[in-house]
């Protein structure tokens, strides 16, 4: 999509014609050429093959913000903060699973809180949870969910540094508290999963995937505490586009420099979303694995590795190649995932060579896939 009216650079959209016609239908290519028109985006603002509508960008945008003229914007990383994907791999094959299927399910709804409003069955002060919110997954780990070995194959081995839970506000702490450790609803779910079809052998055995096997793949993110967030911040945001004259293209847009008091206070509190997230999906997979071994005998837990963890709505400070120099941004995605090639030294050193993996969960009813990142996605995206 070429530059027009008050686009700073062109748009770039993966589509195939019949999801091009889909997205046409909607606010999403207004709202991509908002994005693009945001003070000190870089490249191009880029739109991934699930983009649809969204509050401000639209859901699958991607976008990177020079470091000194750019913005950041709570609505490019959306209301749940680091809604992601957690992968777990087994050793069952579909038909093991399916003689005890029905046991199965029973049990991890009754283990696995979900649904509108859910409570979790973890019960923490506001303390431990502002504890848990700065440490990441170690809060976890130490206390007997998941292991070393998973902190290794998640994104940002599940902590952001730089989370300051003085900036969040008390309503989004007691929101978080009885819903940590809880799957929530609408899109979110943990399922059970078979790998049907194998394109690249040597990455699926890098991966622990195996034809026939089956999988779990646990889909939430910060339930009302990143909403908390994300709703206290669109506020603060909304004064200071005034604050520093920014000629918004929607308010939703709402942003501040990226060297401002106001966006140093976002994405500190963003980062403690993000903790939360990264606890809230190590915690059921514990639970999960828990429930595996009470169907299918002690042990089987111990064989569930987890395949990786990725979050796909986030902003991060990361180094890009801009018109033909390394340069650091700040990238959103929001609805869409890093997918970093070999040799990006933010990959865990077990897929450092081999590239990312990279989780895009189908709707209900649908196939997800597993990619692995190339150099080419570098080259097309961020």
């Amino acid at each position: 999509m070429e530059m027009e009216g008050a686009m700073r650079v062109p748009a770039r959209i993966f589509a195939t014609p019949k999801l091009f016609e889909t997205m046409g239908k909607d606010r999403t290519f207004g709202q991509l050429r908002n994005v693009a028109s945001l003070p000190g985006i870089v490249k191009h603002a880029c739109l991934m093959p699930d983009g649809h509508e969204g509050y401000g960008f639209p859901i699958g945008g991607v976008a990177a913000f020079d470091m000194d003229t750019g913005v950041i914007s709570p609505g490019g990383v959306g209301y749940d903060i680091n809604c992601g994907v957690r992968l777990i791999a087994t050793q069952l094959t579909k038909a093991e699973v399916e003689a005890k299927k029905g046991q199965l399910v029973d049990l991890l709804f009754k283990n696995v809180p979900s649904g509108v409003g859910a409570k979790g069955k973890l019960r923490v002060e506001q303390r431990e949870l502002e504890d848990a919110i700065v440490r990441g997954v170690d809060w976890a780990i130490e206390r007997g969910y998941g292991t070393q070995q998973d902190k290794e194959k998640t994104e940002e081995s599940g902590r952001m540094e730089g989370a300051d839970p003085s900036v969040v506000s008390e309503k989004a702490k007691k929101r978080g508290l009885p819903q940590f450790g809880t799957v929530g609803a609408g899109n979110h779910f943990i399922e059970l999963q078979v790998v049907q079809q194998v394109l690249l052998p040597d990455v699926a055995e890098k991966f622990g995937l195996k034809q026939g096997n089956v999988v779990v793949m646990v889909h939430c993110g910060s339930r009302g505490f990143g909403h908390q967030v994300c709703d206290d911040s669109l506020r603060e945001m909304l004064a200071a586009a005034r604050k520093y004259n920014i000629a918004l293209p929607d308010p939703e847009l709402c942003c501040a420099p990226i060297n401002s008091p106001e966006a140093e206070k976002y994405i500190k509190a963003m980062r403690c979303a993000v903790n939360y997230a990264f606890n809230n999906r190590h915690i059921m997979m514990h639970w999960v694995r828990e429930t595996f071994d009470e169907v299918f005998g002690k042990g089987t837990g111990e064989q569930m590795p987890l395949v990786y963890d990725v979050c796909h709505n986030i902003a991060k400070f990361e180094e890009h190649d801009i018109d033909g120099q390394r340069k650091k941004v700040c990238v959103h995605r929001k609805g869409a995932t890093r997918a970093f090639a070999p040799g990006r030294s933010e990959l865990p050193a077990y897929y450092r060579e081999i590239g990312q993996p990279v989780m895009i969960p189908g709707s209900m009813g649908t196939a997800s896939y597993v990619l692995v990142g190339r150099q080419g996605s570098m080259e097309n995206s961020f």
